[in-house]
């Protein structure tokens, strides 16, 4: 299969901690500018994907390929954030005592220090690119508010509008709606779907409810490896799918 289109490309992928193969001979390609949810039960190799996607683990075999030409398995967990892949963490990490501003300005691309940026004055480029950003994430209106009394949705909001800041080509998110009301995790689906009309995202999820708000292609895993792909229907009425991780 060919690389080229392709944001992030997995072939043949496998990895062992300790005798246990975490990933087993896995293959997944992601199209630019596509948004992928991957769901599967716990110790399927989600995370274990997402280490190896940003260099956090290095396989022991198998092709991990990033914006069609960039052999990922080459480069460290630095250079492949500045290379363009974000990670968003299930537990959001805010800076609680600044401002959600000073939060974004703090993260957006750049060789800036945390001191000088605070102290640097915004150009015109940047507060276009903090306003944007704010609009995409809900919280233009609260601006000015600091990060601490955010609720555990907004703070959420926040940190993928962090990760926005510096400008990757490929977001992985990881159980963004843990924690959060119903009303949070329908604004979330289609937070993500405006981040998805101009970047490549995979979203780790457990919660199908937002899944299928997500309205996007569907990757289960399964002991390391692809178990089944496609819609959301089909996905849910495989078999397989259903002993290991929907029918608990």
């Amino acid at each position: 299969m060919s690389k080229s289109g392709t944001i992030l490309y997995l072939d043949g992928v496998s990895v062992s901690f300790d005798g246990f193969r975490a990933i087993n001979n896995l293959s997944l390609v992601l199209d630019r500018g596509e948004m992928r949810a991957i769901i599967g039960p716990n110790g399927a190799g989600k995370t274990t994907m997402m280490d190896i996607v940003t260099g956090k683990t290095k396989p022991d075999s198998g092709e991990v390929y990033f914006n069609g030409e960039i052999d990922l398995t080459r480069h460290d967990e630095a250079d492949i954030a500045m290379m363009g892949i974000g990670r968003k963490f299930q537990k959001p990490t805010v800076f609680e005592s600044h401002t959600v501003e000073d939060n974004l300005m703090l993260s957006l691309k750049g060789p800036r220090s945390i001191f000088p940026a605070l102290f640097h004055r915004k150009t015109a480029d940047e507060a276009r690119r903090i306003d944007d950003i704010l609009g995409i994430i809900r919280l233009g209106d609260k601006r000015h508010m600091l990060g601490a009394n955010l609720s555990h949705g907004q703070k959420q909001w926040l940190e993928i509008g962090m990760l926005l800041a510096q400008d990757p080509k490929l977001l992985l998110v990881d159980e963004p709606v843990a924690g959060m009301t119903d009303a949070e995790t329908e604004e979330t689906a289609r937070l993500l779907k405006d981040i998805a009309k101009t970047h490549s995202v995979v979203v780790v999820e457990h919660d199908m409810h937002f899944v299928r708000e997500l309205g996007v292609k569907v990757t289960c895993l399964h002991e390391g490896s692809v178990l089944s792909e496609g819609t959301l229907d089909f996905v849910s009425a495989d078999d397989r799918v259903v002993e290991v991780y929907l029918g608990r």
